[in-house]
């Protein structure tokens, strides 16, 4: 017990793990609770497409002396509405069209990126560099984390509803495209908050991971929340630590132990694991 006592502990003797561990667990709450309404919504691509296309922001906001904050969340925006606009303007499925757009605003960034001589480090802002947050980042991370949660839990029936069934939300009277444009940008907020945690390319799998695990393990959506988090911020904790131990890249840990618990739930879950035999699957608000 002791060993293991000190295995958690000593790590968290440090200042930059004790701040390392606070903005994983932040950033692991934000994209569960989010990562819910993606899953339900079928948008993991549109997540994929926005945390790929702020790298062009990022560059841009750095060159005009802007928080890298607000670059990525505006070209994170820009992209999300540019690819609604083609959608609607254009016979091109959204898939494609997302596909397109995130992977040429990539593009444009790196170009930006390899052009402009700065102090960032591109694997920093590809895969996050949580062990070198500082209070100020642990602030802006907290904000937007907050900002983000308290929104969706506040709208969460009408989020849900229009991600489970958007005709019946329009024909109730919900605001349909105020709900599909808070979304995006909360979704974009998100992606923001966890840039220092995860970076661009690892924050992919903390939008899907946990609420693909919720939704499959239970039926009913407010425990599929509860699921997402617990797993989300247990593996942020556990991440982490093993990392100390490892010597190994913290959001790469976080992901790895969130995809390891996701097969997990794919081989066991109880009415729909691969092993356990196959159910219908529906959502309960």
């Amino acid at each position: 017990m002791s060993v293991l006592l000190d295995w958690i502990t000593v790590p968290l003797g440090y200042p930059f793990m004790q701040q390392a561990l606070i903005v994983s667990l932040m950033v692991g709450a934000v994209c569960a609770v989010l990562s819910c309404y993606l899953v339900l919504k079928g948008w993991s691509l549109m997540g994929d497409a926005i945390s790929h296309a702020v790298l062009p922001g990022i560059v841009i906001a750095y060159v005009v002396g802007l928080p890298l904050a607000v670059g990525a969340f505006v070209a994170g925006l820009a992209c999300a509405l540019f690819t609604g606009y083609l959608k609607e303007n254009s016979r091109v499925k959204e898939d494609t069209v997302m596909g397109i757009v995130f992977s040429g605003m990539f593009g444009f960034g790196l170009v930006l990126f390899t052009k402009i001589e700065s102090d960032q480090h591109l694997n920093h802002i590809l895969f996050g560099n949580v062990l070198g947050v500082t209070t100020r980042d642990l602030v802006e991370t907290a904000i937007v984390a907050g900002f983000t949660v308290i929104v969706v839990l506040v709208k969460r029936r009408d989020l849900l509803l229009y991600c489970f069934d958007p005709n019946h939300a329009r024909s109730i009277g919900l605001p349909v495209k105020m709900l599909h444009y808070g979304l995006l940008v909360l979704l974009s907020l998100t992606i923001v908050a966890s840039l220092k945690a995860v970076g661009i390319i690892l924050v992919i799998a903390m939008l899907i991971a946990p609420g693909a695990i919720g939704y499959l393990l239970t039926d009913s959506f407010e425990r599929m929340l509860v699921i997402a988090v617990s797993v989300a911020t247990a593996s942020a904790a556990l991440g982490t630590v093993v990392s100390f131990h490892i010597d190994g890249a913290t959001g790469a840990c976080i992901v790895l132990i969130q995809a390891l618990v996701f097969v997990l739930a794919l081989l066991f879950a109880p009415k729909r694991g691969l092993l356990r035999g196959r159910g219908t699957i529906d959502v309960e608000a």
